[in-house]
């Protein structure tokens, strides 16, 4: 059986880069235990227009269960208790996309006041992937501190900011240029955007 993958999303704006990763990771045939901070749901409300008031059922509607070849699971960020809280529940590694200031800054100091930090926190003393994908501007000295802190213990930091030389059409375009991105650094083929330098 395949480790899967923890993804978090949190309430930062662009809750699309988590909800497309997810459902690129599924039709890949990539497990998933998925994690979402309380102001991540209402991001998804807000951005994507998503019924928060019944969050399972939600997510069983937006990733179609039976219809792709992964399975999500998904797991309360209040169940402190869950599997992925524990190093010995073995993961590929885990994408936390889009990344509050708040929930980075929570993780470069070992806080783990919540399943999402602390499933974080088992990343970097297994040594397994670490992924964060942060959508902030103006960036201030703090959270540039953060960020290079945890750059410095081997965290990719992936700053929500899409190219243009791909050539984008739309909004969608743009989405997939930064989950191309995510994919490349968690090591799985994809063609979500064209490369520099290849045909057009």
């Amino acid at each position: 059986m395949s480790r899967p993958w923890v993804v978090g999303i949190t309430g930062a704006s662009g809750a699309a880069y988590g909800v497309r990763l997810c459902r690129f990771l599924l039709e890949a045939g990539e497990d998933i235990h998925l994690v979402v901070t309380d102001a991540g749901w209402r991001v998804l409300k807000e951005e994507l227009g998503w019924d928060v008031s019944r969050r399972k059922e939600t997510l069983e509607e937006q990733f179609a269960p039976g219809q792709t070849t992964g399975r999500l699971e998904y797991v309360p960020n209040q169940d402190i208790g869950a599997k992925t809280a524990s190093g010995s529940f073995r993961t590929q590694g885990m994408v936390v996309v889009p990344c509050s200031m708040g929930t980075l800054s929570g993780i470069a100091h070992g806080a783990s006041d919540n399943l999402l930090e602390r499933t974080a926190d088992v990343m970097l003393k297994e040594g397994r992937k670490l992924i964060l994908v942060p959508r902030e501007t103006p960036l201030h000295a703090i959270h540039l501190e953060n960020m290079l802190k945890l750059a410095r213990l081997g965290v990719r930091i992936i700053p929500a900011m899409p190219a243009f030389y791909q050539g984008p059409q739309t909004v969608d375009d743009l989405i997939d240029f930064m989950v191309g991105k995510i994919l490349d650094c968690m090591e799985i083929n994809h063609e979500l955007y064209r490369r520099w330098g290849s045909p057009q």
